[in-house]
């Protein structure tokens, strides 16, 4: 919130009289979000030094923590993909065996790796208190976004009819995608932040 020294981080009890929160629809089902307001409602300042500063080294954590849970999720949506194209016979043969396919899925392959990578050297810059961590929880944060929202779509074309049913897992990875790509900040926004460190120091 906005304090009378600029932007200050404050914790506060949510149990307390003044604080209340609302669920809100989604389009990823699986993860539960809300609405908090505070009304009033006491708190006490947490972080170290500016709130400003405190509240970014948050972010960065979130981008952090959750870089990782979409390398994962983009890593078992593969692993479905390719379990479903080693079993499911078209022409007379595995369609996983057919070569356009088997290139799609290296592609994606090499794209999770790739994401898994920044999400490491993210979550160690985070662990080392390293002074890059702003920068590498933004590469991690929009690079894994990117990563596990073409690899979910990439399961449903993959899967084929079936991919886009309500009773098969696929879309839950699709909308787990989107909604994630846009928890603490969209990947142009964490792009922006890349360009204006670059280039402007």
């Amino acid at each position: 919130m906005r304090a009378p020294g600029g932007i200050a981080l404050f914790e506060v009890d949510p149990h307390q009289r003044g604080v209340t929160r609302r669920a809100v629809t989604t389009m990823d089902t699986s993860r539960r979000l809300a609405v908090v307001r505070l009304d009033g409602a006491a708190g006490r300042p947490a972080g170290s030094g500016a709130g400003g500063a405190a509240l970014a080294r948050a972010r960065d954590l979130a981008c952090v923590a959750l870089s990782a849970e979409q390398v994962g999720a983009a890593q078992r949506a593969l692993e479905l993909t390719v379990a479903y194209t080693k079993a499911r016979v078209q022409f007379g043969r595995p369609v996983g065996s057919f070569q356009a396919l088997q290139h799609r899925m290296a592609d994606l392959h090499v794209l999770v790796e790739s994401a898994r990578s920044l999400s490491y050297a993210a979550a160690s810059a985070a662990a080392g208190g390293a002074d890059d961590l702003g920068l590498r929880a933004a590469a991690a944060k929009a690079y894994c976004s990117e990563t596990l929202t073409r690899v979910a779509g990439e399961m449903i074309q993959l899967h084929g009819a079936i991919g886009i049913t309500w009773e098969h897992d696929a879309h839950r990875f699709f909308k787990r995608a989107h909604g994630a790509a846009h928890l603490f900040g969209r990947p142009s926004e964490h792009v922006a932040r890349i360009a204006a460190t670059v280039i402007d120091g």
